[in-house]
């Protein structure tokens, strides 16, 4: 048997069942080697004394016959999710001190089928970030290690995906709004799913861009996902986004069995500059998948390359709404103000001192193109542009096509403070390969499959018809298998 903190959740779930572990000693385990990684930075708010108490009545519920799937095992919950009368602060200033007097529905739903929380997890300010180094607690860092430099576990899924990989949760929560959850799964050899939009429910979960963001969970492989997925997923009237669709058993999709099915590589996705060691990689996932009995086609999804502008027109315009509301009298931080000063300067100090540089950026470029003048220019026509890149997607799911393979990034993990004077968009360049399927509303996910030269994982990304995440996480399975990554960063924290 594993270190106890070092389980998957299939193995940990059997392991309780059989009586052979208690989930107080998971949930010790856990809070041990919390402990022991504060260098990693990925937990920021840690509840000890209420995860003991949610792991002593799992234990008891097991004891009186209960089987449920997460019943008795500590997760991780990303910042962004609203916990009753915890920290829950989007990793911001503006939201310091904000204890929610509700609970998402999401962890609500973890909580009732008797998961253990173990306490909040790092991320980017208000998940608008790539690389978790925009978060008022200081960034995550990336267990993996190749030299003296400490390493971006990706983001805005960050403290997620670096606590997973670290074996300090046997899983985590995350969102993505345009590869947050899919991103830093890749740089950190974790398995991290992005739900079709409307599988779970956003109530609570603090919003970044309402109509692209979707919550969605990080584990160490596929099984895991699919496990936490059926916890997470389900129908929620207080989210009018909210789906009301089938909720299949997405571990019982789980066979491996991929033959017959005709998998999709888009020419679009393939990059000038892109690294040799991305494009082996994604020959060698394609190879892969037509060893397993796939069938393999070329396809076009012509309209690619405009996704990552659009993108970065609809999201920062959708958050420049949003985070109106956090102006320091209805909700948030509040300045201090000097003899004299009026309502405008209570406005602009409370949100110069409560918002980050970047989030400062993204809501004056989603105020500039919503603005009078502009907003057909800019808004409207990426509205459009949306509808078509969704399109793509259609025509070549109805020719018959199962899923698309694609990179998940366009490099390996880099080094914090390495892009700190790049340009904005060089940064953003890091989801080029993930926010088409937020824009397109589309299940996605990333799985492990390889090492670069330096020995830092790699991730290729799987693309599925909407609704079919059970399909799309047996195809994932059947790369997992194929790709067989064992590999697991050395304790260095």
């Amino acid at each position: 048997m594993s270190a106890l903190n070092e389980m998957k959740i299939a193995e940990a779930r059997d392991a309780l069942r059989k009586g052979e572990v208690t989930s107080v000693e998971l949930t010790e385990a856990c809070l041990g080697a919390i402990e022991a990684a504060s260098a990693l930075n990925a937990f920021v708010h840690k509840t000890p004394e209420s995860a003991l108490e949610q792991a002593k009545a799992a234990d008891a519920r097991i004891k009186a016959g209960e089987t449920d799937d997460l019943l008795g095992i500590p997760l991780g919950i990303k910042d962004l999710y609203c916990t009753l009368d915890e920290p829950s602060q989007a990793a911001s200033r503006i939201l310091d001190g904000f204890r929610p007097k509700y609970e998402s529905t999401v962890t609500s739903q973890l909580k009732v089928g008797g998961a253990v929380s173990l306490g909040k997890l790092n991320m980017d300010e208000f998940a608008m970030g790539s690389s978790n180094e925009t978060s008022v607690y200081g960034p995550a860092v990336n267990p993996w290690k190749i030299d003296d430099r400490e390493l971006t576990p990706g983001g805005s899924s960050g403290g997620s995906a670096s606590a997973v990989a670290a074996s300090l949760c046997l899983g985590a929560t995350g969102t993505d709004t345009g590869g947050s959850i899919r991103q830093p799964a890749a740089f950190t050899g974790i398995t991290g799913l992005k739900p079709t939009y409307g599988r779970c429910s956003r109530w609570g979960i603090i919003a970044f861009a309402s109509s692209l963001d979707q919550a969605g969970p990080m584990a160490k492989d596929v099984r895991d996902c699919a496990i936490m997925l059926n916890g997470m997923a389900g129908y929620d009237p207080l989210d009018s986004t909210s789906a009301e669709v089938d909720l299949p058993d997405f571990e019982a999709a789980l066979t491996g069995d991929i033959r017959g099915k005709t998998i999709g590589i888009p020419r679009e996705y393939r990059m000038e500059g892109m690294p040799e060691e991305i494009e082996a990689l994604w020959a060698e996932g394609r190879k892969m998948l037509e060893d397993a009995g796939a069938k393999v086609v070329d396809i076009s999804l012509p309209h690619t390359k405009y996704a990552l502008p659009t993108y970065y027109v609809i999201a920062p315009a959708e958050a420049s709404s949003n985070l109106a509301r956090y102006d320091g009298v209805r909700f948030g931080h509040r300045a201090k103000l000097a003899q004299g000063d009026g309502i405008v300067d209570m406005y602009e100090k409370t949100r110069a001192e409560g918002f980050g540089a970047e989030v400062q950026r993204r809501v004056m470029v989603g105020t500039y193109v919503l603005s009078a003048g502009f907003y057909d220019a800019y808004y409207n026509r990426a509205r459009k542009v949306r509808t078509l890149i969704k399109k793509d997607f259609e025509d070549v799911f109805a020719d018959g096509v199962d899923a698309i393979l694609t990179p998940a990034t366009p490099s390996a993990a880099f080094g914090l403070g390495e892009m700190v004077n790049a340009d904005p968009v060089q940064m953003y360049l890091n989801d080029v390969f993930t926010v088409t399927v937020n824009l397109a509303g589309l299940p996605g996910i990333s799985v492990p499959a390889g090492q670069d030269r330096q020995g830092l994982p790699l991730g290729l990304q799987l693309i599925g018809r909407p609704w079919e995440e059970g399909d799309l996480l047996n195809t994932a399975y059947a790369l997992e298998r194929a790709a067989n990554f064992v590999a697991k960063p050395t304790k260095w924290w």
